[in-house]
């Protein structure tokens, strides 16, 4: 008992962990004549408490695994921190570039239920509670335009590559520079994460910096100004589209919507009044690289392996016609590039949650390498100093996933383990 419950502990809460089956050992390496000597660490399977090695998922969905979205959304928060005010690697000196928070939205694709600013009734009439099911659902869902809102989500990614090459040219022209001469004088980095709109659409939240040529260690040209890079993200956002296919005779263009948002960070126009710190866009982007369809819209949160499965499953109608529209256009051959059928839990989006330009700050692989460096260093402390140079024998295969209802059972009475719910935080 003891051991099962040692080894479900190391999990910090992961509730659907991967089971694998295999062996490690560890060797001891002679540094000069590059012999293997004596063993220092061996791990079999089959001697483990539960017959098997535990691995946490580490899936970045919330309703997925609570305690490994936990330490994806504290990673993204430090990745997207350390581009904002230095850190793990970046200078401190970026907190001093030029910054903005912008966040992109999608077109309309009809008239749906939402909460007016204003205080004025939705135009069903009704003025709706934030929780209420029907926000971001079509006022007719007939004439509601689900083939061009899949597409879009699928076009989502490049249509925000295009916008960071006309970025480019914006800032270069505003500076009176070409392109070759621009990447001599600044660059711009950026982090951005990808949100579900409640009517299913894909929206871009983005932290992006006015960098010198060499990024974040070198200042920027005394031209770069947080209202230059404004004006020169809302001319680009206007230039950027991607054209699409044409399905039955219909040509589809792509572009951003026109509700665009763009803020200094530091400024005073942000949350009635407060100011738009480096804190409070880290944790409001960090909140949302954590959740995906299935929490705005009530989709799934995994694939579909028949259209069949629509039907047994408790979505909302809406969320229902955006899936299946996704899975129509996966039969068609000219839209094989895309996968609608692959990514129809997903809307039809197919990019990264979390991306960020390489100069931005450190990545989470680093975060991550750290992590298990720190974990490394705690196994080893109890049995004396770490060698210098070891040989690793490993084989391990996959045996499944998930707890069996005695280790859920277990599991749930357990704390996390001890360092486990910080270590994102000393990453």
């Amino acid at each position: 008992m003891p051991g099962i419950l040692r080894q479900l502990s190391g999990l910090g809460g992961c509730t659907n962990p991967i089971r694998l089956d295999g062996h490690r050992t560890e060797y001891d390496v002679d540094t000069t004549t590059g012999e293997i000597g004596r063993v220092l660490q061996h791990l079999d399977s089959t001697t483990l408490p539960a017959g098997q090695l535990l691995v946490r998922c580490n899936n970045r969905r919330t309703t997925r695994c609570p305690a490994c979205a936990e330490v994806y959304r504290r990673d993204t928060f430090h990745l997207i921190t350390a581009g904002l005010r230095g850190g793990k690697g970046t200078p401190e000196q970026v907190a001093a570039h030029p910054r903005v928070f912008a966040t992109f939205t999608a077109p309309g694709f009809g008239p749906v239920h939402n909460r007016r600013t204003d205080g004025r009734p939705c135009r069903c009439g009704a003025r709706h509670e934030q929780d209420d099911h029907a926000l971001g659902t079509p006022l007719d869902p007939d004439t509601y335009d689900y083939e061009a809102a899949v597409l879009w989500n699928a076009h989502a990614g490049l249509l925000w590559r295009r916008f960071s090459i006309h970025l480019r040219r914006e800032i270069a022209k505003r500076a009176g520079l070409s392109q070759r001469r621009f990447r001599e004088h600044a660059r711009v980095s950026f982090a951005k994460v990808a949100e579900y709109q409640k009517r299913g659409a894909v929206h871009f939240h983005a932290v992006i910096r006015l960098d010198g040529p060499s990024g974040g260690d070198t200042p920027p040209p005394a031209w770069a100004t947080a209202e230059l890079l404004t004006d020169a993200i809302e001319a680009a956002a206007a230039k950027t589209r991607v054209d699409g296919p044409t399905i039955d005779g219909r040509d589809h263009t792509f572009t951003f919507g026109r509700q665009l948002d763009v803020r200094t960070i530091r400024s005073a126009d942000f949350n009635n009044g407060q100011e738009l710190s480096e804190r409070a866009v880290a944790a409001y982007i960090a909140k949302y690289a954590t959740k995906g369809a299935e929490t705005a819209t009530g989709a799934l949160d995994r694939p579909l392996k028949f259209a069949a499965e629509l039907a047994q499953l408790n979505i909302s109608d809406h969320a229902r016609r955006l899936i299946r529209t996704a899975w129509a256009l996966g039969a068609r051959k000219d839209l094989e590039h895309l996968r609608p059928r692959a990514w129809a839990h997903m809307l039809g989006f197919r990019g990264h949650f979390s991306t960020k330009s390489r100069r931005y700050s450190t990545t989470l692989g680093a975060l991550r390498d750290a992590r298990a460096q720190w974990r490394r260093a705690q196994a080893t402390a109890p049995n004396g100093p770490e060698t210098e140079t070891t040989y690793v024998l490993a084989h391990w295969v996959f045996a499944g996933t998930g707890l069996s209802d005695t280790e859920a059972w277990l599991a749930a009475s357990l704390e996390p383990a001890p360092g486990t719910e910080g270590e994102p935080t000393h990453a």
